[in-house]
């Protein structure tokens, strides 16, 4: 059955280019639980980023855009597709896509949408680039998951619900620095997070949000593309989950069989929290900066409602040679400013005055 629901394009094609970008701005969990609980019981991750006054998911899309584009070394209008996903669009009426294909040169012969499937909305949008281009309708589709996520004050989400995210661009195979080997998606309907229209805030049901939502979906989306494409836990030398707090993809990598080592340098979520639509693809990026030629990476998204995506990937030698024409991940996550709650609420406007 798993190789009858394998989503693999009828043309080879692969990540051609990508590129991250996290915001400098950094609230300490520790911050959250003074404000909250007088500091004490415990924190689910060190410190998250938070974007500033002036950005938000279309500068920081066009900003990993752009990194994506230098290391494909290609130019912009040949893309023919720029898709944005994210829970936290700047405008209800209005693409963000538009705005990140204006600024990075790729208009006005290329297609753009909005996604949303809450924190899989990126991958969702590269499931789609990957059909785009392994149809022939596209030699190359830009995949954008961003995020400036929000939490209620108080509620456990504020202490990651974080911004930032990743930019893959899918092209042909032939100059993919990671090949695509196919892709598999799991689904129901488990209504484990959620926001309402004018709601300024999401809910969610507590541990519910664990099992039977996370835990299920990505197990059942990682297993059943393991089993179409032939392989087992051993045969990656990487592994990336979605990321909702620190504990989760280290307790779900270990239910499915993999070393804590595979998944080191994806796992960002204790330094720079969730950024949901962002969050696994920029684990892939994180891997990808220090990845070699041949190795094997599986990657699983995960998104609220419910769904999984998982992929099959595979490093070649163009990586080595990319890589080093634009930031790394680490790069950006390195380059921090600490700030206080109350800077923290003056940047996410949590201070409503009328």
């Amino acid at each position: 059955m798993s190789k009858d629901k394998l989503m693999k394009p009828q043309k080879p094609v692969g990540i051609v280019g990508y590129g991250a970008y996290v915001p400098r701005y950094r609230l300490p969990a520790s911050e959250v639980a003074r404000m909250w609980t007088g500091g004490s019981g415990g924190v689910p991750i060190q410190e998250k980023a938070v974007n500033g006054l002036d950005e938000d998911v279309v500068t920081m899309s066009i900003e990993a855009a752009r990194n994506a584009l230098k290391r494909a070394r290609i130019n912009p209008q040949d893309s023919r597709a720029v898709w944005v996903g994210s829970e936290s669009h700047p405008y209800a009426v209005k693409p963000s896509s538009t705005i990140v294909a204006e600024a990075i040169g790729a208009v006005p012969h290329t297609q753009a949408a909005d996604w949303e499937f809450a924190c899989k909305a990126g991958t969702e949008a590269m499931q789609a680039a990957i059909a785009f281009v392994g149809s022939g309708m596209a030699q190359y589709a830009l995949s954008i998951g961003m995020d400036t996520a929000q939490g209620r004050p108080g509620d456990a989400l504020e202490y990651t619900a974080a911004a930032g995210g990743a930019a893959l661009l899918i092209g042909p195979a032939a100059e993919a620095v990671a090949l695509i080997h196919g892709s598999y998606s799991f689904v129901t309907d488990t209504p484990d997070f959620w926001r309402r229209a004018h709601a300024n805030y999401p809910s969610h049901g507590d541990r519910f949000t664990g099992e039977p939502a996370y835990f299920k979906h990505i197990m059942g989306a990682a297993q059943a593309l393991m089993e179409a494409v032939g392989r087992t836990p051993a045969d990656y030398q990487w592994a990336v989950f979605h990321q909702p707090n620190a504990k989760f993809p280290q307790r779900v990598a270990k239910m499915l069989g993999f070393a804590p080592e595979q998944i080191a340098p994806g796992l960002l979520s204790p330094r720079i929290g969730n950024t949901y639509s962002g969050s696994t693809m920029i684990g892939l990026t994180a891997i990808l900066d220090v990845a070699e030629p041949g190795d094997r990476i599986l990657m699983v998204s995960y998104g609220s409602g419910a769904g999984s995506d998982a992929f099959d990937l595979e490093v070649t030698e163009r990586l080595l040679a990319v890589r080093h024409l634009a930031p790394s991940t680490e790069t950006y996550i390195s380059r921090r400013t600490v700030i206080d709650y109350a800077t923290y609420t003056r940047f996410r406007d949590k201070l409503k005055m009328s």
